[in-house]
């Protein structure tokens, strides 16, 4: 059984363009959670140095990269982040790309992005897929896993169907999280989306939250509110 502390169950996403106005946001909830997830847009702005004030204030980094090239670029890639004290690191890829990413990954937790939670079967129907999106997250997940990844990042809609089938020895890091779900509820540009209590209950390890919490008129009573929500969801 994982042994996760309550306030590493939410990784807020920094998605922010300015290292300064990020560096703002940590140092307002890190007294509340302590996982920080940083994207493209903000590793773009700021690079290692952003990473590095967050792990030197005893925090985790979730850095979402999402690698996706030829193996060996990939491979030289992921040997970048060692001893940089990330935390998670994701790839997209097949066989040779997830191999080339698994390789060299050390401590570091290497995850395997399924299917983005922008995506629904529209897209899916789109893109020539004859299969459900449950059914692509499950085989893409089921082929990380075999070739060492950590766990996958997918919706909290296929969270169940990932233990199910899979087990429970791995994680699942989960996006597209929204708070008191109803018709009115700001979705942005998510599709598959849940409550945290949902999420956590089906099985998700950690939930990726950003506007939500940076919205909110209390980000920090936000906070509080969503682990309110994982804390049922653990218990039930």
């Amino acid at each position: 059984m994982k042994i996760i502390p309550l306030n590493e169950r939410i990784i807020f996403a920094l998605d922010f363009p300015e290292p300064e106005l990020a560096a703002q946001w940590v140092r307002k909830l890190d007294s509340h959670l302590r996982f920080f997830k940083v994207g493209l847009q903000l590793f773009l702005a700021g690079g290692w140095p952003v990473v590095e004030d967050i792990i030197g204030r005893g925090n985790k980094v979730m850095l979402d990269l999402k690698f996706f090239d030829i193996p060996e670029t990939v491979h030289l890639a992921v040997r970048q982040l060692q001893n940089r004290g990330v935390s998670f690191a994701t790839i997209h890829g097949n066989r040779p790309i997830i191999e080339a990413a698994v390789a060299d990954k050390g401590e570091m937790k290497v995850l395997a992005v399924t299917v983005l939670t922008s995506f629904d079967e529209s897209d899916m129907v789109e893109m020539g897929f004859t299969g459900s999106v449950r059914d692509l997250v499950l085989i893409r997940a089921r082929k990380a896993l075999a070739l060492g990844c950590d766990g996958v990042v997918a919706s909290a809609l296929e969270a169940t169907p990932l233990r199910d089938e899979l087990g429970k020895n791995f994680l699942v890091v989960t996006p597209g999280i929204r708070p008191g779900l109803n018709r009115d509820v700001e979705r942005d540009d998510q599709r598959r989306v849940a409550t945290a209590l949902q999420a956590i209950a089906d099985g998700a390890d950690h939930v990726v939250i950003g506007r939500p919490i940076s919205t909110a008129p209390d980000p920090v009573a936000a906070v509080a509110a969503i682990q309110e929500e994982i804390a049922r969801g653990l218990s039930s």
